[in-house]
């Protein structure tokens, strides 16, 4: 089913005209410019992430296990893997993808996914990918003790290539009561560590920050430094946090009598001294919020360098403008509300436009979305 007139081209369609979709917004009805949506691949179920090569290839991947190609030539088709010890349970599955930043040279892209075994655990493991992108080649492990629950439960696994090479790695929780506090345990962190998975300079035993419930979205800030990460709140706050090495991020549901408290604040300053604030947060109820990119360029006017989340519960794209420092949201703007379903992954590309995938579970889609011409 195609939800909007801009339908998946296939081997012998012809090429999808997009389809504008007006935003409804919350403080900038008048600068927040109309949206093209397209959809670029669909009959997926779940698909977790998205990239896209330099040569236009796109690449998701389904929760379940199967990857997914869009050639630059339009086909589309599986793309062959040993996926044979892939723990793919509740919330865990195959997760995040990401390109090397030598990716045209080495072919080399990295996934985060469930491994079953005598401990089933979380991986990111290393793959090359042939010429012609009809089968990837398990090369190494890079991060092989990310803890995972037995079903599943807070497993999400963002990976973030930064300009130096090196890989950032959001995790879960695995909804344990004492995981996001405990220096020790790669659960409900955000991990940097170098190509080969040793641990990054600023971050000891491979922790950047912690105290997370469940980091499912990171992105840098367009012609900046600055990093962000997006995590999914329990009834409250989800939230958008800047990170800083060490920073300890406030989530603390280890309150007795609980076993695992989710009614404590998403950061908890009085519990956890020196937790840092959100940069934004959702409120009550919470949306749902898995991921996060930036959009850059002229085309999207004044609200070029604002971050997006998108949303399940909500079924929408929230934009917010920061300020300059990057600390406050000063607008924000909401846009595809009950468009398209529940909305996962986002991946920005060098045209200004950026990848959605939508989580409904059935007849899922990668959206191309991008700002619509000025008539």
């Amino acid at each position: 089913m195609c939800l909007t007139v801009a339908c998946s081209a296939g081997p012998e369609s012809e090429a999808a005209e997009p389809s504008t979709v007006p935003p409804s917004s919350v403080t900038a009805v008048g600068s927040f410019p109309a949206l093209d949506v397209t959809v670029e691949m669909d009959g997926l179920t779940k698909p977790w992430d998205v990239v896209s090569a330099p040569d236009g290839t796109i690449l998701t991947g389904e929760r379940s296990g199967r990857f997914v190609v869009q050639r630059a030539d339009g086909t589309v088709g599986d793309l062959e893997a040993d996926l044979a010890d892939l723990y793919a349970r509740g919330e865990t599955g195959l997760m995040g993808i990401e390109l090397a930043l030598d990716f045209p040279t080495s072919r080399v892209l990295y996934t985060c996914q469930g491994v079953a075994g005598a401990d089933n655990r979380i991986a990111v493991l290393e793959w090359t990918v042939d010429e012609d992108w009809t089968s990837l080649t398990r090369v190494k492990t890079i991060v092989d003790d990310i803890p995972v629950a037995d079903g599943g439960r807070h497993g999400g696994c963002r990976i973030l290539a930064a300009p130096d090479g090196t890989l950032f790695i959001g995790t879960g929780d695995t909804a344990s009561p004492s995981v996001p506090q405990d220096p020790n345990s790669l659960g409900g962190k955000v991990l940097h560590v170098n190509a080969d998975g040793s641990a990054a300079a600023d971050a000891p035993g491979r922790v950047y920050t912690l105290g997370h419930r469940n980091v499912q979205g990171l992105a840098f800030a367009p012609g900046t430094s600055r990093l962000y990460e997006v995590e999914q709140g329990t009834t409250r706050d989800d939230e958008l946090n800047l990170l800083v090495a060490g920073g300890n991020y406030g989530y603390k549901p280890d309150r007795l009598p609980s076993t695992y408290d989710e009614s404590v604040p998403m950061t908890d300053p009085d519990r956890v001294p020196g937790a840092r604030a959100a940069v934004w947060s959702s409120g009550t109820p919470t949306i749902a919020t898995p991921g996060l990119t930036f959009v850059d360029g002229p085309a999207w006017g004044e609200w070029s360098g604002a971050a997006v989340v998108s949303s399940q519960q909500g079924e929408k794209l929230v934009f917010l403008k920061l300020n300059e420092d990057g600390t406050e949201v000063t607008q924000e703007a909401v846009a595809l509300e009950n468009a398209y379903g529940r909305l996962r992954s986002l991946t920005s590309l060098h045209d200004g436009s950026f990848l959605v995938t939508t989580d409904n579970g059935s007849d899922d889609q990668v959206l191309r979305v991008s700002p619509a011409p000025t008539p």
